[in-house]
Order: structure tokens, then C-alpha cells, then sequence
């Protein structure tokens, strides 16, 4: 998928302490990570599309800028859309205006805040709740961070896959440089000179340069002399033309170098600031441009060189049958990038016997294998196959009888697990029958039951838009005679939405009757509500106490408010109703309602059907939807 057309995931904030562990989907604000103070880290919920994990990206701030700002820059959707964990450090050594010092004292790996960041990534790595790949970890910076970040990925570039230089002068240029003239520098021999005996891994380093074309602070001649600086030291030649990237008023132009080893961003309309892309904000934070975030998720795991991007053979139609007491095995393998060096078939039974064979597959990608005769019992096929280069295919096995089938008997259920991920749960297991007769593997969820997908000895079945709290999924197998076997596993789904007051009360899951009690417990840091059933089928959402609570409204239900967007209201799909009360002002801002006519005495009307609504400003109206766009007055029908 191209940037321009990438789903946009909003994130959420979520402060945290020094104590806590990685938590997927939110903000950690202010932790302590290597030898920095306070470091923000956004760890999302998704792994990254390539190798193994996550990738980790390492943001470093301009001068006079707070980290804080990127919190509102729309790190959260890169994050989310290319599994990558984001960390944007405080500088603990800075010059002048709050700057890192890219111009002063020694660059080296055991140096001041070089060393401080490859601590940070040390840490990050060693600590299991981020799942960092070591062959993702990229740096990335804004002015003097982005001068930072190249001094350090060009200092440890066997650590670090790839760097994002956006707005940022010249490595080894002085600090004059940076808000005067143009100051010239031999980047490609600085770079290769920071390396010193890791130079070696600049063969396979990728570097994005990027500056706004309406900068007037940071020199624009230094876009061109990085971009070329770095290609010098990568030892890569610039492809003619460029490209196209965004629409509509937030475009982009970028130039290539040969084999995406270096990129050369023009951010059109963005001033001296980091460009998030729509909705971005704060302190030299831009949102006229494109989500220059998103660029880099999407360059760097489209480019990185360090990855094994072999993917496995894929094994399809495996069938075993018996004959006269011998199994016949078959199917096809087939691999994208070689071919299939061999077919690997293991066939067991309960008692431990084993038996092997290998097979190769033919012009048509099938492949067969006969075995010896047998004993009668029933046998375990498992087939695997693997690549020219090594890579093995997920195995697949089936299972088949030799000789007479046994007495009726329930089939087994084993090693059955369940795994929630927000308002959704996947139950996976293993499934035996004796008679090889199993019609169906039933999981019954909270919102019903369904059939699972069976393959060979292995079920799983997911459900969504589960209600929020502890529930019980019972799991059952069937066979052909009736017979069956079942188990229950608890689980317990959390329903709840993250985000600020205002988000909260903008979408309708708090009003203003208890503000003050919400705003002193939580000021503007952002915290959770989940929503909780009350009598005659309505709801109310509430923090884990109850102390900062809604009104009592209509319940959101499946496809309704599940927060994922800036804490927005979402409104519902077209299986459900969502209503929401409160007054018309707030109706307004969450996009169910709309105003004409004098300023302090509007007129209010829904959203799409254009009902009148009663009371001016500071009147309150139910409003109810069932697709979250066109909003009617009144309740639910």
C-alpha cells in the first residue's frame, strides 16, 4: 500500500511511570529508558509488516522544542501502521536554546548524548515487552536533532538500519551554520569518518533526507548536500525524475538514489517544523504537509537491507489417503522468490512410531509420496517444505486411518487458548478424533456462536466487538454420531476508551455535570473510560473507580464509540443503533450537529437529515444514528 492511500490509525496518550511496562496501543510519558530522564514511548499494538517483531524508531527534538510536542504529532499513526515502537528522548547534554550539541565535543559512541541514545536502544532491545527487531532500529530527528540523528547513525550504523534527517544542517557544520548562510560540508567523508572500523556497515544503511520548502530558518541548500553527502558515503548514484507524493493540499516531491538507499524529501507549504501530516500540532509541529512519520514507516520497511525478506514455500491441498495399507500423501508447494528444494513428510501415530520421506515436486508445483505398508492404527501426516535458500514452510498435517475404524468415541480438545486484543478474542487449539468423523468445532462467544476453521489437528475462531469485562467462551467438538467434548475458557475484554476530558465529552461518553471532579483527578493527561451497563438496557461509561463518570445513555454495542480515533466519536455501522444525549454545542463538536444564524443564539440541526433541534447553544437533545454519519433527532427506533 502507498503512503498517500495508508489508513491513518489514530493514537492515543496515556501517561506513565517510571514502574510501568510496555503498553501496547498508548503513550508512556516521562520514562526513564538508558541514561535519559524522561523519554516518551509510544508502543503500539501491530508488529512490523517485515522481519521479526518490531521496529523501533528513535525521534529527537529541535532546539527550544519540547518533546511533548510529539505527542500531538502523529507519531501514533505510523507507529500503529508499521509496528513500530517510537521513542523520542529528552537531550540530557544540550547546547544553547535547548539544542542537541551536533556541533560540539567529541562524536563518538561513549560521548555525551551519542552514547546516552545507544543505551537507549540497548535497553529497549534487551526489554521482551517491546519485541524490538535489532535489523529495524532507525533514528530520526527535527533541525539539530536531525543533524544528531545522522552524526549517531553515521557514528553506529551497524546499530542503526536507517536515519531521517528532516530540516537538519550538515554533520560537522558549526552551530552558525545552522540559522545563518549555507555552510559547506563534505558529508560523505565526515559520515565514513564518524564510522571509523563500522564502516563497513554503511554498505546496508538507507537515509531519508527531508526539508520544507518554506523553511526560512535551517538553510534549504542543506536537503541537496545531505542527500548527496550520504549517497556519497552508501556509494549510490541519484535516479532520474521524482515522484508525487500526498494529495490535495499536503504534497510531497521526492527524489531516489538506487536501490532506495537514500531518499530526498521537498515538503511542500511546511515552514521549520516536523510535518505531521493532518491534524498535527504544537511547538515546530506542522500539519500542512503530508505525516512525514508515515513516510518513514513506509521507506524503511519497504528498503531496508538488513531484513531477510525470503519468504517460506507455501504448502497447499495436502491430502493423505490409505491404500491397501500404505498412506498416499499429496499436494502442492510452491515458493515466490527460488523454488522448492524439497518436501519433507513424517507420518506418526499414537505409540511413537515414525516414519520419513522427502520428495520433490513437480512442473506443475505437486508433489507425492507413497509410504511403506503399515500396522493397522491412525497415523499423524505432517508435511513441511523448504526453499533453496533454507526458509521452511509453516508444517500441515493431516490425519488418516489404517485398517478399521474403532468403537464411536467423543473426539479430544487440548491446548486450547484464548487471546484478547481489545474487544476482540482468537481461540486457538488442537482437536483429535479417534473415528475420524469431527463435523465441527463450535465456540460459543458472548456475541454467539460460531463455526471454527479447522486444519488438520488445529481450530481457531475470533469474535469482535465483545462487551467489555469477564465472560466465559465454552469450546466444543462434534462428531458425526453425536458425540461430543467440550471445555470453557475466561477472558476478560477490555472495552475501555483512552483519551483527554475534552475528547471524552466531545464524544458524548462524559458531559460537563461532573467536570470538575474528572479535570482534578485527571487535568489534561488522558485516562480511560469503559462503559458499563445499567438497568432498562442503558449504559454508562466510567473510570476503573466510578469516580469520573457519563450520563446515562443509550449503549454504544457492537461497531459503536470504541475510541479509535483521537478519542472521537465513531458512531456505529449499520448493524446498530448509537445514541448519544447532551447538549447541542457538544452534539456540534463531535460532528452530529451543525449551527447557522446569529453567533450567540444559533440554530442547531442534525447532521445529514437536518432535524431541528431545541434550545439553542445550551440545549440538550438526543441525537441517534445507524451509520455514524446521517444523525437523526430522537431515540434509537
Amino acid at each position: 500500500m502507498t503512503f498517500k492511500n495508508k489508513l491513518l490509525v489514530a493514537g492515543t496518550l496515556l501517561s506513565a511511570t517510571l514502574a510501568l511496562p510496555a503498553q501496547a496501543g498508548s503513550w508512556q510519558q516521562n520514562v526513564a529508558v538508558g541514561n535519559f530522564n524522561k523519554v516518551h514511548v509510544y508502543t503500539p499494538d501491530s508488529l512490523s509488516p517485515i522481519g521479526q517483531g518490531r521496529s523501533l524508531l528513535v525521534v529527537l527534538h529541535g532546539c527550544t522544542q519540547s518533546i511533548d510536542a510529539y505527542l500531538s504529532a502523529n507519531l501514533e499513526q505510523a507507529a500503529e501502521s508499521y509496528g513500530m515502537v517510537v521513542a523520542v528522548p529528552d537531550a540530557m547534554n544540550k547546547a544553547g536554546f535547548g539544542c542537541w550539541s551536533y556541533w560540539q565535543g567529541a562524536k563518538s559512541r561513549t560521548a555525551g548524548d551519542y552514547a546516552n541514545i545507544l543505551s537507549l536502544v540497548s535497553s529497549m532491545k534487551a526489554n521482551s515487552d517491546y519485541v524490538i527487531d535489532e535489523d529495524q532500529v532507525y533514528v530520526a530527528g527535527l533541525s539539530s536533532g536531525a543533524a544528531f540523528a545522522n552524526t549517531t547513525a553515521c557514528i553506529a550504523p551497524d546499530v542503526f538500519a536507517g536515519v531521517g534527517v528532516s530540516a537538519g544542517p550538515s554533520i560537522g557544520t558549526s552551530s552558525s551554520g545552522a540559522i545563518g548562510s549555507c555552510e559547506y560540508a563534505d558529508v560523505a567523508t565526515r559520515c565514513q569518518q564518524y564510522a571509523g572500523s563500522y564502516s563497513g556497515s554503511l554498505t546496508d544503511q538507507i537515509a531519508s533526507i527531508a526539508h520544507g520548502d518554506a523553511d526560512t530558518t535551517v538553510d534549504t541548500c542543506y536537503n541537496r548536500q545531505n542527500a548527496e553527502g550520504m549517497a556519497g558515503a552508501y556509494g549510490v548514484n541519484e535516479l532520474p525524475g521524482s515522484n508525487v507524493l500526498g494529495s490535495g493540499s499536503r504534497t510531497a516531491e521526492e527524489y531516489l538514489w538506487q536501490e532506495g538507499r537514500v531518499s530526498m524529501i521537498w515538503l511542500n507549504g511546511v515552514d521549520h517544523s516536523w510535518s505531521g501530516g493532518a491534524g498535527a500540532s504544537g511547538s515546530y509541529v506542522s500539519g500542512t504537509g503530508i505525516n512525514y512519520a508515515m513516510y518513514l514507516g513506509e521507506y524503511f520497511s519497504e528498503n531496508n537491507k538488513r531484513v531477510d525478506r525470503n519468504q517460506p514455500p507455501q504448502l497447499s491441498s495436502v491430502s493423505a489417503s490409505e491404500s491397501s495399507g500404505q498412506l498416499i500423501v499429496t499436494g502442492n508447494a510452491t515458493d515466490a522468490e527460488g523454488y522448492v528444494d524439497n518436501v519433507d513428510v513424517l507420518i506418526t501415530n499414537n505409540n511413537g512410531d515414525t516414519y520419513q520421506y522427502s520428495a520433490s515436486t513437480q512442473s506443475d508445483n505437486s508433489f507425492l509420496v507413497t509410504s511403506a505398508t503399515l500396522p493397522d492404527d491412525l497415523y499423524f501426516v505432517t508435511v513441511t517444505a523448504s526453499d533453496d535458500v533454507g526458509a521452511v514452510s509453516e508444517a500441515s498435517t493431516v490425519s488418516v486411518r489404517v485398517g478399521p475404524p474403532p468403537p464411536p468415541a467423543a473426539p479430544v480438545l487440548s491446548d486450547v487458548l484464548v487471546d484478547a486484543n481489545g474487544q476482540c478474542a482468537t481461540v486457538t487449539g488442537s482437536v483429535y478424533d479417534e473415528n475420524q468423523d469431527l463435523t465441527a468445532v463450535e465456540v460459543t462467544f458472548a456475541t454467539g456462536t460460531q463455526n471454527a476453521s479447522v486444519d488438520g489437528l488445529s481450530f481457531s475462531a475470533e469474535a469482535c466487538d465483545l462487551p467489555g469485562g469477564s465472560q466465559t467462551i465454552t469450546v466444543s467438538a462434534i462428531d458425526a454420531s453425536g458425540l461430543s467434548s467440550n471445555t470453557q475458557l475466561s477472558v476478560d475484554i477490555d472495552a475501555g476508551v483512552i483519551a483527554t476530558l475534552d475528547q471524552h465529552i466531545s464524544a458524548g461518553r462524559l458531559d460537563y455535570t461532573g467536570y470538575s471532579t474528572c479535570y482534578l483527578e485527571y487535568s489534561t493527561d488522558a485516562f480511560k473510560l469503559t462503559e458499563q451497563p445499567q438497568s432498562g438496557g442503558m449504559c454508562v461509561w466510567q473510570d476503573n473507580d466510578g469516580s469520573c463518570s457519563g450520563p446515562v445513555q443509550a449503549c454504544s454495542g457492537p461497531g459503536g464509540d470504541t475510541g479509535g480515533d483521537t478519542g472521537g466519536d465513531t458512531g456505529g455501522d449499520t448493524s446498530t443503533c448509537a445514541e448519544y444525549t447532551t447538549a447541542n454545542y457538544y452534539h456540534k463538536v463531535a460532528g452530529r450537529a451543525y449551527s447557522t444564524g446569529y453567533y450567540y443564539a444559533p440554530d442547531y440541526f442534525a447532521s445529514g437529515s437536518d432535524d431541528p433541534l431545541a434550545g439553542s447553544t445550551w440545549g440538550t437533545s438526543t441525537l441517534y444514528s445507524t451509520d455514524g454519519s446521517v444523525w437523526f433527532a430522537g431515540n434509537c427506533p
